[in-house]
């Protein structure tokens, strides 16, 4: 993980762990309205489809995801807020 991504940068977490699709892009659309242009923001989820879920809604809503990785059994996405 790059200086980027740190957990010092992160100003919203979102544990959307053990939801389903389209829950975790629920979640996510709540936590980027709550932060500032620029800032990140850290979804955990457990859904397989969060990697192509999270590529088409920073995609579609013009934000930027920095990481999206596997750790065992979660996905570990960070996204700056563009817009």
């Amino acid at each position: 993980m790059d200086d980027q991504t740190s957990t010092a940068t992160i100003a919203v977490k979102i544990d959307a762990s053990g939801l389903t699709c389209p829950m975790p892009v629920v979640r996510a659309k709540k936590g980027i309205s709550s932060i500032e242009v620029g800032q990140l923001m850290e979804i955990i989820a457990t859904d397989a489809g969060a990697m192509a879920d999270f590529a088409a809604w920073t995609r579609a809503t013009g934000n930027e995801l920095l990481s999206g990785e596997r750790q065992g059994e979660f996905f570990r996405f960070v996204i700056r807020r563009l817009k």
